[in-house]
């Protein structure tokens, strides 16, 4: 049961709490590191490549004052999961809040954004064991961890296209990102969705054991886009304009924290109102 006596304020502290935050060096993933750390969360910044991990968990720990640690992991394979649980709980402690967030675009960007109608299977196979697979085996090895002792939050990263709305292919046409055409692959909603049904489907599995688990739908954030797909997809949301990666995070430290405490299964949208329409 939640503690009564503590504030509104302070429900929303995460002092000493142990985070780890995979794709934590991602462009969305170090404004969530950073957040956690803020709020006074040891965090262990997750990611394929180690020594940016840990470059960017020595930049936190100084910038915040908090123990920070940078870890390599594979989220397609349990063997480099349960390692990297095993050194965070050695280093930092019992984890008690998971942010499920890698992601994956394949290896090979063209064969990501190829159309339908010549899409792959093996880059279909390729992004899924990533973005659906690893969050399963992430949420099994760490979600388990917590179910045991009783308590844990977990956050899992999809998008509004995973539940609400297809893309709209109108505003791709003279649309690039970082000098490529771009548009919204098959397997991308359908990776997402399938990390909404597993949030759902966790949710009431663990709900007894004092696990919650939530689901964060990002809407669209600027990165890199040209003018043309900016202007285009701003003009579908009722706000305007696209997210800053920071309008990202708050919403990231209410689902952490005690302050959403009777919350679980839930699907939080950030996307400036458009899946209102």
């Amino acid at each position: 049961m939640k503690n009564k006596s503590t504030s509104f304020r302070e429900q929303f502290e995460l002092n000493n709490k142990v985070a780890v935050v995979t794709g934590g060096t991602g462009i969305l993933g170090k404004r969530f590191c950073a957040g956690l750390a803020e709020f006074g969360a040891k965090v262990a910044v997750v990611d394929l490549d180690e020594s940016n991990a840990v470059v960017y968990a020595n930049e936190l720990q100084e910038i915040y004052g908090v123990e920070c640690v940078g870890i390599a992991c594979d989220v397609r394979r349990p063997d480099s999961i349960k390692n990297m649980t095993d050194d965070v709980e050695k280093i930092l402690g019992p984890i008690e809040i998971l942010h499920n967030n890698a992601a994956s675009k394949g290896s090979d960007l063209e064969k990501f954004l190829t159309p339908l109608e010549e899409y792959s299977l093996d880059t279909w196979n390729e992004v899924m064991s990533v973005n659906l697979d690893g969050m399963f085996l992430v949420a099994q090895a760490i979600g388990s961890k917590m179910a045991e002792r009783g308590c844990g939050s977990i956050i899992q990263t999809a998008s509004i296209y995973g539940s609400t709305m297809g893309p709209d292919q109108n505003i791709y046409e003279g649309s690039e990102y970082m000098g490529m055409h771009i548009n919204t692959p098959p397997v991308y909603p359908a990776s997402k969705g399938g990390v909404v049904g597993l949030t759902n489907y966790l949710a009431t599995y663990w709900a007894q054991k004092g696990v919650r688990v939530n689901t964060l739908s990002p809407g669209g954030v600027e990165s890199g886009q040209n003018d043309i797909f900016y202007n285009k997809y701003s003009k579908r949301v009722p706000m305007q304009r696209m997210a800053d990666k920071d309008e990202m995070v708050g919403a990231l430290i209410f689902l952490a924290s005690d302050a959403s405490s009777y919350m679980t299964g839930q699907n939080i949208f950030i996307d400036g109102g458009l899946s209102a329409w």
